[in-house]
């Protein structure tokens, strides 16, 4: 710094003076000078030592469109008053702005603020380190200090309230006994046994209990209702990225956002969220759902129902890149082979294609059910357009939802069959 610089050049030009006249007063300016620089430097060091940062984060998870709430607090344990401390965030999350200048914080004093962050991008993301920059009163020295402890956050991706998804006409949703034990209650009671620690009381049997004098239970099997699967396409040509999302400023206050959310503006952004509605959709109906994707990696999620499943599928998808290079007729042949008859495959794409439509037509003659939901790409800036594609689903009987970029997801995968629109 060009302040302390000339300080240093005064002490000295001081010493010198005083070393060969061996006057008072330049002695005296050395003496000055010296504890001037030693005083500044002990009140900057205390200035980012003596002081304790914390951070607390509501909750680890969260979904994009929906609020991150962090509460930050910074306590002046030292005797000396700070007259000012930046506490730097520099953590991953888009448009967490969690940065503060505290001023004027006396010593035994505490200030907090809160962070509340509209997340707009899904993915796992660092919270923090913290890098603590403060100064003494001259502007003589300016010290850091990084705070390296981080945490993740995990951001869902958008899920969208779906009131009526179609399936196949004339299908039914059931299926053959699977014969398998489960720790739900279903309309299935298969056996009793002895009542054991853990076990609910509404699944105790009073009859069998009257009859052998000791609690019995009773055992359940899964509904014979046929498993969901949904194929989300990862192939990377298949995906358009005209470009990135804007991350506007998220620390405005609530009533100043918008009424609306929309996912970002991109073909793969769109399939993850009609994925995730559509897994979210069917674990709410009690239905088992399974999640087959090939992006960065193979994600195969075996079908399974409950509140665990949908996380775990969320989870999948909050990190899920389309990075792939298996196209997705290859997935489907490939992954669809030990599904068994019934099963309800769902296919999210905004591949034009027609090979994955064939592949579909295939799955639909061996006994699957299939529904189709295409991106249309030619909205996204995409060439071409997926009229011929789902023209050709509908003559083949295969329900399909087209979603173009700026359309409502809830409203559109919603619609009953005889007001889809397959042109």
């Amino acid at each position: 710094m060009q302040r302390r610089g000339l300080v240093f050049i005064l002490l000295i030009l001081s010493l010198i003076w005083a070393l060969n006249t061996g006057k008072t007063l330049p002695f005296n300016l050395v003496y000055l000078l010296s504890g001037l620089l030693i005083l500044s430097f002990f009140w900057t060091w205390t200035g980012v030592n003596w002081v304790r940062v914390s951070r607390q984060t509501r909750a680890r998870r969260a979904q994009v469109g929906r609020t991150l709430e962090e509460r930050f607090s910074v306590r002046n344990t030292g005797f000396l008053p700070k007259l000012w401390l930046e506490v730097r965030d520099q953590s991953e999350l888009p448009g967490h702005h969690a940065s503060q200048v505290v001023h004027s914080l006396s010593p035994g004093r505490e200030r907090s603020w809160v962070v509340r962050t509209i997340c707009r991008l899904r993915g796992r993301y660092r919270l923090g380190p913290i890098t603590l920059i403060s100064g003494d009163p001259f502007g003589l020295f300016q010290m850091e200090r990084h705070l390296t402890p981080t945490s993740n956050v995990v951001i869902y991706p958008m899920t969208v309230e779906i009131r009526n998804f179609a399936l196949p006409l004339g299908v039914l949703p059931g299926g053959d006994a699977l014969r398998r034990r489960t720790h739900y209650i279903t309309a299935n009671a298969a056996t009793v046994r002895d009542y054991e620690p853990g076990d609910s009381f509404n699944r105790i049997h009073w009859r069998s209990t009257a009859r052998k004098d000791r609690l019995i239970v009773k055992e359940f099997e899964l509904d014979p209702l046929a498993d969901v699967w949904v194929f989300l396409d990862g192939h990377r040509d298949a995906q358009v990225r005209p470009r990135r999302p804007k991350v506007e400023n998220t620390n405005a206050p609530l009533w100043a956002q918008p009424a609306g959310f929309e996912p970002p503006p991109d073909t793969e952004e769109y399939a993850v969220s009609v994925a995730a509605s559509i897994a979210q959709y069917f674990v709410r109906q009690d239905r088992a759902v399974g999640l087959v994707a090939y992006g960065q990696t193979r994600e195969v999620i075996q079908a399974d129902r409950g509140e665990r499943q949908l996380t775990r599928i969320l989870e999948t998808l909050a990190v899920l890149r389309a990075e792939g290079r298996i196209a997705f007729d290859e997935v489907l042949a490939v992954e669809s082979e030990p599904l068994p008859r019934g099963t309800t495959v769902v296919a999210v794409t905004s591949s034009l294609n027609q090979r994955w439509a064939l592949m579909l037509n295939d799955l639909s003659r061996r006994g699957l059910r299939v529904v189709a939901a295409i991106i249309d790409p030619s909205t996204f800036g995409g060439a071409g357009g997926a009229t011929n594609l789902v023209s050709l689903l509908s003559l083949r009987g295969i329900p399909t939802y087209l979603i173009r970029y700026g359309d409502r997801l809830e409203e559109v995968l919603s619609r009953p069959p005889d007001r889809m629109k397959f042109a």
